[in-house]
């Protein structure tokens, strides 16, 4: 991902939120460009239980040498690792999770949670998520940080803030999915980067939890290409994420709106958001701004454990290999 601008090169600390420059992308649009990747995804998650080599990465994954360079390059260069020297062994390096690296663990978790919910077939056995308080198997529950009440789509409520409009929301990163004749199937989250792992993809889903159903307000709004959006809209109608039905206007102006399963990511964009929001900042103020329905204040994500109830930790949350 690259973070320069035309006019502009962003500087990331590792422990303070990046500031962003006035009228750039905001924080949905860099969030959306780092996570629409499934690379950076799938180096993400080995990192979080504890990789940290390049040579270890290569074994793993299924990834060339140039491609795990250039995510390894970006990542550091956004400060979610820092490159340190290995002690007493000259030339080698380790990449090390920083501050905001570990703040991407809810990120993974509400998207194991989604695929192991909504996706049965996968290439790879999705990993277990063991909460060290209770000592069970658990799956996350999305919950407002403010009154810690369980939430749905349909309990927050907002929309735009001073830094957000369509245009700067848009991923900052144009992604390709990889291609899973020659790199040996969709990987550990085959849906997820249908629905993400695009900058058209992740703008037209953001956009129906927005509020958009319609064709062409999904063209003037995102200003993507109609051939694009076309594709975009019978691939999530596929996928069972829309559901296209006729127009209260006309009947030959249908709407694609959201089904259940496509509800049901929510907890992964609000938590996405969320990070985003703490780690980049605009002068102008957050790009979205939600409240919660049932107390009335800001909403923030916060995850649950849903055997327990106790709110998860990163230090209290351990991911297993399946069994």
């Amino acid at each position: 991902m690259n973070t320069q601008t035309e006019n502009h090169v962003l500087v990331h600390l590792p422990d303070r939120p990046t500031t962003l420059p006035e009228g750039d992308a905001n924080a949905v649009g860099l969030t959306l460009g780092l996570i629409g990747d499934e690379w950076n995804l799938l180096i993400l998650r080995h990192a979080l239980v504890g990789v940290r080599r390049y040579g270890e990465w290569r074994t793993i994954l299924p990834i060339s040498h140039a491609v795990l360079t250039r995510r390894l390059a970006a990542l550091t260069e956004m400060a979610i690792f820092e490159k340190a020297g290995v002690e007493n062994q000259a030339r080698r390096f380790e990449y090390r999770l920083t501050k905001r690296g570990r703040d991407l663990w809810p990120l993974l978790l509400t998207i194991w949670a989604w695929e192991s919910a909504w996706v049965p077939e996968h290439v790879e056995s999705l990993p277990r998520m063991v909460h060290r308080v209770c000592g069970k198997e658990f799956l996350p529950v999305l919950s407002c940080g403010a009154c810690r009440l369980a939430v749905r789509p349909r309990d927050v409520t907002g929309g735009f803030g001073p830094s957000g409009t369509w245009e700067r929301s848009v991923p900052t990163a144009t992604t390709r999915r990889r291609s899973t004749s020659a790199e040996g199937g969709a990987g550990l989250f085959p849906q997820t980067m249908a629905l993400i792992g695009n900058r058209w993809s992740a703008a037209i889903l953001g956009a129906a939890f927005q509020g958009l159903h319609r064709f062409r307000d999904f063209e003037q709004r995102l200003g993507a290409p109609p051939t694009i959006i076309a594709e975009r809209l019978r691939l999530f109608c596929e996928l069972g994420v829309f559901e296209q039905t006729p127009s209260e206007e006309r009947a030959d102006w249908p709407s694609y709106r959201l089904t259940e399963k496509g509800r049901a990511f929510f907890p992964v964009v609000i938590v996405a958001i969320d990070w985003g929001q703490r780690w980049f900042r605009a002068p102008e103020g957050p790009a979205l701004v939600y409240t919660h329905r049932a107390c009335g204040r800001d909403f923030h994500a916060r995850l649950t454990c849903d055997a327990c109830s106790a709110p998860l930790r990163g230090n209290e949350v351990e991911v297993k290999d399946p069994a």
